[in-house]
């Protein structure tokens, strides 16, 4: 089920919209279907309403920086990138390459409670 927020603002959207926003975006992510810099962008416009300058200024980076990561232009160190995604509880990191490798990850994890997973969103 896919959910369309081009027709909500950011104030209407509940919890599990944003959550599920977030988890859409991070499959899209790892099917290869987009990238890192174009996820901030969505997050950042869908989920906070936010200029670059406004979200730059929130987590510590200038707007030039942040547009070159929305971008996919640079050489942004891991800490930059790490800062930038921290808002949406996301973290660069180690992925494999191979998909059954990840999807058995994945599998393997064990059960999380969601509860606090959509709380965070309620800031």
């Amino acid at each position: 089920m896919a959910i369309n927020l081009s027709m909500k603002t950011k104030s209407e959207l509940t919890p599990w919209e944003r959550e599920y926003y977030l988890q859409q975006c991070v499959q899209e992510l790892l099917q290869g279907q987009t990238s890192e810099g174009a996820i901030l962008a969505r997050l950042r416009k869908q989920i906070l309403g936010m200029s670059q300058t406004d979200y730059a200024t929130l987590v510590g980076l200038s707007r030039r920086t942040l547009s070159d990561i929305e971008n996919d232009t640079g050489d942004q160190s891991l800490s930059v990138l790490n800062a930038a995604f921290k808002p949406f509880g996301l973290r660069m990191g180690l992925l494999p390459t191979h998909g059954h490798v990840l999807a058995g990850a994945i599998k393997a994890l064990p059960e999380q409670d969601t509860t606090r997973a959509v709380n965070y969103f309620r800031r």
